[in-house]
């Protein structure tokens, strides 16, 4: 009885969350209310609210949701990257991208950010932080893992290096969600430059 009961919990939990996804989607997130996503999951308001406690809390559920299958998409990447160290930074820079409009608009991504911004504090910054933390660390890690393999310059603070390149590829993202005229295909090939002209400067000299 008490798995039946987690597995309609986590039944639920899904059929919230992909309400809540359509409606935002189709409507934006300032004109769903959490009564149109309730009724959209066939819950009760009631219910909606003992697994979310507001619509915040589902758009953070979202980011979560893509961060966490990104995050996983990249670790393949860092395990066997590229024999090249502009090619390892451009898959696992793309893998992030391509994935960014899976679940969130444009629209939403920027109602995202501009939370976190509003409310420093509030646990939906704080996790939206921590999910950030988690994609720098594992951009440090491949710069780690090629110079483990010698593609790249050991004489070079991995760590430091992996923060200004996902500082950098955040920076664009931010630009990118700002800009609803600019594709993925942009994004990727504007920063696709930059990591070629830092890649020449991580290269072993022979």
């Amino acid at each position: 009885m008490t798995g039946l009961r987690a597995r309609q919990k986590r039944l639920r939990h899904e059929r919230i969350l992909d309400a809540a996804l359509i409606l935002f989607r189709e409507a934006g997130y300032d004109a769903v209310r959490t009564e149109d996503i309730a009724a959209s999951a066939e819950v009760s308001v009631g219910t909606l609210y003992n697994y979310f406690e507001n619509k915040g809390d589902l758009l953070l559920a979202l980011v979560t949701l893509e961060v966490e299958e990104v995050l996983e998409q990249g670790e393949a990447v860092v395990k066997a990257p590229p024999p090249d160290i502009a090619a390892a930074l451009n898959l696992l820079i793309g893998g992030y991208y391509d994935h960014s409009n899976t679940y969130l608009t444009k629209e939403l991504w920027r109602t995202a950010m501009a939370l976190t911004i509003q409310a420093a504090e509030t646990p939906f910054s704080q996790r939206f932080t921590a999910l950030d933390r988690s994609l720098t660390d594992q951009v440090c890690a491949l710069v780690l893992e090629l110079q483990r393999r010698g593609l790249a310059r050991r004489d070079v603070d991995a760590v430091a290096l992996g923060q200004v390149i996902f500082n950098t590829l955040n920076q664009m993202f931010i630009e990118f969600v700002k800009l609803e005229e600019m594709t993925i295909e942009a994004l990727k090939a504007a920063v696709a430059r930059q990591v070629e002209a830092l890649a020449l400067m991580l290269r072993p000299q022979d």
